[in-house]
């Protein structure tokens, strides 16, 4: 950690710093926030659990890309705790690869969402919207956990990206549900799983900018690699 970094440990993520002419970024450094991430990985995986056994009994691609999800979020999550504290290489390599996570999601759910469309598979509406009301239950939980640590490095970033997303996903499993049930049809289902594809897929395009910039201006300006603050104050992205 260098000096500037400790010296600056009050200002607000993304300001001008100390002086150094770095931009000052939250690197989740501190014990509040390896907590908070610690509760959100205990959340995906008590998510994952639940929504694996609801997905193979309602036969449902937006459920199944729940499922996917929140095993990924568990793992990724894990990632990033144990990145906090290292170099940006590292951690911009950890915020990498849950990009590549993302995409490969994106790619499943959208594969398995056309193979229901060719099978012609039926899901259960009543479960689908059951789980998917569980599902941003809990998620609301570690999005409200995590809402004042949404700025900062591609690794702190990338876990607010997941989790604003897995809110998202959840309601519109949930709506899914709804429409399922009262169209006795399949494809509001399959619609659902393709939009979900396309928000994995916008979400991994953004930390992978992110990343890249990080590891570009780390490998520019080896001194500043760990320019960092613990800093968690809020800056109005979402």
């Amino acid at each position: 950690m260098s000096s500037c970094s400790s010296a600056s440990a009050q200002a607000p993520a993304a300001s001008s710093g100390c002086g150094c002419g770095h931009p000052v970024v939250f690197d989740g450094a501190t014990r509040g926030y390896k907590r908070i991430l610690a509760a959100v990985i205990a959340i995906n995986v008590v998510g994952f659990a639940v929504v694996a056994v609801g997905s193979l009994w309602a036969g449902s691609a937006s459920l199944a890309a729940n499922t996917l999800d929140f095993a990924a979020d568990a793992a990724t999550y894990a990632l990033s705790l144990w990145a906090i504290g290292r170099s940006a290489e590292v951690r911009a390599g950890a915020a990498l690869f849950k990009s590549a996570t993302l995409g490969v999601m994106a790619a499943g759910v959208l594969g398995l969402a056309l193979w229901r469309a060719i099978a012609g598979v039926m899901p259960e509406g009543g479960a689908i919207s059951g789980l998917g009301l569980f599902g941003a239950a809990i998620n609301l939980g570690a999005a409200a956990l995590l809402m004042r640590y949404r700025d900062g490095d591609a690794n702190v970033r990338s876990v607010w990206l997941c989790t604003r997303n897995d809110l998202i996903q959840c309601l519109a499993v949930a709506a899914t549900g709804v429409a399922v049930s009262l169209t006795h049809s399949r494809w509001p289902d399959l619609v659902v799983g393709v939009v979900l594809a396309v928000v994995f897929t916008r979400s991994a395009w953004q930390i992978t900018n992110q990343a890249r910039r990080e590891l570009s201006q780390a490998k520019a300006s080896p001194t500043s690699r760990d320019y960092v603050t613990h800093s968690h104050r809020p800056q109005g992205q979402v």
